[in-house]
C-alpha cells in the first residue's frame, strides 16, 4: 500500500532569504476499478480506505443500489494495490459496459469520464423531510471537522468530507485529493453501518458541486454544508430534490441557498 503521503525536497523563499527543507506532499495515483473483470473507471486518488472508495463510488454512481448488493471490494494483483474488484453478491447481474467510463477521472472531477450527459445526472430521491438544525450547530462543524484532518495537517494539500448527526456528532471523516473521492469514501464508510444514510449532514471542505449534492441525495443525505460556494447546478439540483445546501460555512455566518427550513 502506497503512503498518503510522499517526503518532498523543497526551496522556501520567506524574508528575502531561500533554504532547503524537508516537506512532504499528499500523494496522487490511479485507483482502476473493475466490475465482473471489465474496467470501469480510473479515478486518481490519495491511497487509503480504497475499499470504501470503490464501495463508495459503486453506491453514489447507482452502480448498486444498496450495500448488500456488495459481496466486496476486493484488492486485485497489483505491486503498489491500484487495481480492485467490486464482487456482487449472489443473484446481483450488473452489465459493466453501462458504467464504463469513456476518460479516466481526475482527483478534480468526478464527472469528466462519463460517457454522456444524460449519464451524469443519475436518479436520486427526493430528500426525507428532517433533520432540523441550528445556526450554531453548524457553525461548529468545521471545526470538528478541520480538528481530524490528519492528512491535511501534513501536507495542506488534501480535501476533507465528514458526515455528522443531526446533534453534531461526527459519524465518519475522510481525507482525498479528489473532493469527489472524500465524499465516496466517507458514504462507503457510512454504508457499512446502515442505508440509506438518513438524517445526516455532510461538510466538505471546499466548494459544493452538482456531484457533491448528487451524490449526498443517492445517499439519502438532506444537509449537505461547504466552507466555500455551492455552484449554479448543485443548487438546481438540491432545489429539484429538496435538499438544504449550506456555503461559506466559517467564521460567524453562512449562506443558506436552499432548504432554508431546516435551519432554524
Amino acid at each position: 500500500m502506497m503512503p498518503k503521503t510522499t517526503p518532498a525536497e523543497v526551496t522556501r523563499v520567506a524574508g528575502g532569504e531561500r533554504r532547503q527543507v524537508a516537506d512532504s506532499v499528499v500523494t496522487e495515483a490511479p485507483l482502476e476499478i473493475r466490475l465482473a473483470g471489465v474496467p470501469i473507471a480510473v479515478v486518481m486518488r490519495t491511497p487509503g480506505d480504497d475499499a470504501e472508495l470503490v464501495r463508495g463510488f459503486a453506491l453514489t454512481e447507482a452502480i448498486v443500489l444498496h450495500p448488500r448488493e456488495m459481496a466486496e471490494a476486493r484488492p486485485l494483483p497489483d505491486p503498489e494495490g491500484n487495481r480492485w474488484e467490486l464482487v456482487l453478491a449472489d443473484g446481483v447481474s450488473v452489465d459493466p459496459e453501462r458504467f464504463r467510463r469513456n476518460l479516466y477521472t481526475t482527483s478534480s472531477c468526478g464527472v469528466c469520464g462519463k460517457a454522456s450527459i444524460d449519464a451524469v445526472r443519475i436518479a436520486a430521491p427526493p430528500a426525507l423531510p428532517g433533520p432540523v438544525v441550528s445556526p450554531d450547530l453548524l457553525l461548529g462543524l468545521p471545526a470538528r471537522m478541520r480538528a481530524r484532518q490528519e492528512a491535511f495537517t501534513a501536507t495542506g494539500g488534501l480535501h476533507a468530507a465528514a458526515l455528522f448527526t443531526p446533534y453534531g456528532d461526527l459519524r465518519e471523516l475522510r481525507e482525498d485529493v479528489g473532493r469527489h473521492n472524500a465524499v465516496d469514501k466517507v458514504v462507503g464508510a457510512a454504508a457499512a453501518t446502515g442505508w440509506p444514510l438518513g438524517e445526516s449532514i455532510l461538510l466538505v471542505s471546499g466548494r459544493v458541486s452538482f456531484e457533491m449534492v448528487q451524490k449526498a441525495a443517492v445517499a439519502g443525505v438532506p444537509v449537505v454544508c461547504g466552507v466555500s460556494a455551492p455552484s449554479s447546478l448543485a443548487i438546481e439540483l438540491a432545489a429539484e430534490l429538496g435538499t438544504t445546501v449550506v456555503g461559506f460555512l466559517r467564521d460567524a455566518g453562512f449562506n443558506v441557498y436552499t432548504g432554508a427550513g431546516r435551519v432554524t
